[in-house]
């Protein structure tokens, strides 16, 4: 398969129930552009709102994994997930009319074959893999499920299910290789042990289920007088136990068919990492509520590979761009508010500006004196100042002007700033920088790891400009 991302060439729509609501829903695939992911947006609720298909998302694992955003959801989304994964799609925006996925018969099959139908599109952008350079572990002891994911150079997944029944008993379930997907996994159905139907029966869910879409397994013996109940609620007369336990009208599809749907499940829920992925995942008795924790976990090591990844390779022994003298020309700043040392490099789009801390400076005479830290908002400050020289050399006369604040958002920081630390500021552009208004998006790092990010929206005013201002605000 390349290494291009891919989306669907034309919309394509299917239609079912919902699982637990039996509400009749549709389900459009749409092509969506590069670096998109996968995406749900609600087309029956006042404007349309999208949800991303994101592990941060999940709001609940009970019945399937359910996404919200803002107040509105999206429920039982890994078999559609899980499609689009196995049919290699990195990028689809999926609307749907109402909040649950149709449930079809309870696999992906349906949906591979509708996403066949719309074709595959390759597209220019590569592939941003997660990858991994050691073993990941997680483990629930209460729920007694393990999962390990090692590195591997595909996505590959091996389960065991034992969830303690005679009648499932352990079964073993591999995928070698996503391309297996569509035929060895996409098939396979849900299951649901009766004493599980009884109770989501008795809740009055389930209204979309019938005995076409999951496996229904009986492990306790089944009273006639039951049996005469399931024929009236499902509305099948002819309901009988075949096999080992199986209760259902159709014939398994594979003999370990349950461990199977079990592997569809992991795919769709690791869905929500973000990103395809190649490693290799061993799971021991998963559930959704393990996966999301599981994705959770790989999400945030890919948060932490992308920092690294982005962290701006430059050498700081090299001669500067701008030193602190040239800095000074450009910049009003003075000590002890002149908060950048050098710039290393600067382009119309972007620039690294560097901070030596020591313990000279003027700030930590008050700021926890006996355990130095340096303030943040200072922090801000010193990336405020590193986007101000981008700003100010878009003019031929930077002296002649000043910077002013407009935004600040999204701060976070990450990590305590001390004496002896050496700061590498590096921002982008987020837009182009207008009449003077630079918005920018930027991140520090100390010894390549980041200690504070955030976006920031600053505007140029030439000096002559803000003493008539301000004038006018003393007259007024």
């Amino acid at each position: 398969m390349s290494d291009k991302q891919r989306t669907i060439q034309k919309a394509v729509s299917i239609s079912g129930k919902g699982l637990h609501t039996g509400a009749p829903v549709t389900l459009t695939f749409n092509p969506a552009a590069e670096n998109h992911w996968l995406k749900f947006q609600r087309m029956d609720v006042e404007g349309q709102p999208i949800i991303d298909a994101d592990c941060d998302l999940v709001v609940d694992t009970s019945r399937g994994t359910t996404l919200e955003k803002n107040g509105v959801r999206v429920y039982t989304t890994e078999h559609v997930l899980a499609a689009l994964v196995g049919m290699g799609i990195d990028n689809c925006l999926i609307q749907v009319t109402g909040p649950e996925m149709p449930i079809m018969d309870g696999s992906s099959y349906n949906f591979i074959e509708v996403l066949e139908t719309a074709g595959i599109k390759e597209q220019e952008a590569e592939r941003d893999y997660f990858e991994l350079t050691e073993n990941l572990t997680f483990e629930d002891p209460i729920k007694k499920v393990e999962m390990l994911a090692v590195p591997q150079d595909e996505f590959r997944i091996t389960v065991m299910v034992d969830y303690g029944s005679e009648v499932l008993g352990t079964q073993h379930a591999s995928m070698y290789n996503i391309s297996e997907f569509k035929k060895e996994i996409s098939p396979c159905r849900t299951f649901v042990f009766l004493r599980e139907l009884e109770a989501l029966l008795a809740h009055n869910l389930i209204k979309g289920g019938d005995l076409n879409n999951a496996i229904v397994l009986v492990d306790s013996e089944l009273p006639d007088e039951k049996l005469d109940y399931l024929r009236k609620v499902f509305n099948l007369p002819d309901i009988e136990l075949k096999g080992r336990g199986v209760l259902n009208n159709t014939a398994l599809r594979f003999f370990n068919e349950p461990a199977r749907h079990k592997l569809l499940d992991i795919v769709g829920d690791l869905a929500l990492v973000g990103k395809p992925l190649k490693i290799h995942v061993l799971a021991a008795r998963p559930g959704h509520a393990g996966n999301v924790d599981f994705a959770k976990k790989l999400k945030a090591l890919a948060k932490i590979q992308k920092n690294e990844k982005d962290y701006p390779k430059i050498d700081l022994n090299k001669p500067p761009v701008l030193n602190i003298m040239d800095i000074m020309k450009i910049m009003p700043h003075r000590q002890p508010m002149l908060l950048v040392d050098k710039i290393m490099e600067y382009s119309n789009n972007h620039v690294i500006g560097v901070k030596n801390v020591t313990l000279n400076e003027e700030f930590f005479k008050g700021h926890f004196p006996e355990n130095p830290v340096m303030p943040g908002v200072l922090l801000i400050e010193a990336m405020a100042q590193c986007g101000g020289i981008l700003v100010l050399k878009t003019v031929p006369d930077p002296e002649n002007y000043l910077t002013y604040f407009i935004k600040i958002d999204g701060v976070k920081f990450r990590q305590q700033v001390i004496p002896g630390d050496t700061v590498v500021f590096s921002l982008n552009l987020v837009t182009p920088i207008r009449r003077g208004i630079c918005h920018m998006r930027g991140i520090a790092y100390v010894n390549n790891k980041p200690v504070m990010e955030g976006e920031m929206m600053a505007q140029i005013v030439k000096v002559k400009d803000h003493e008539t201002k301000s004038s006018e605000a003393v007259v007024a």
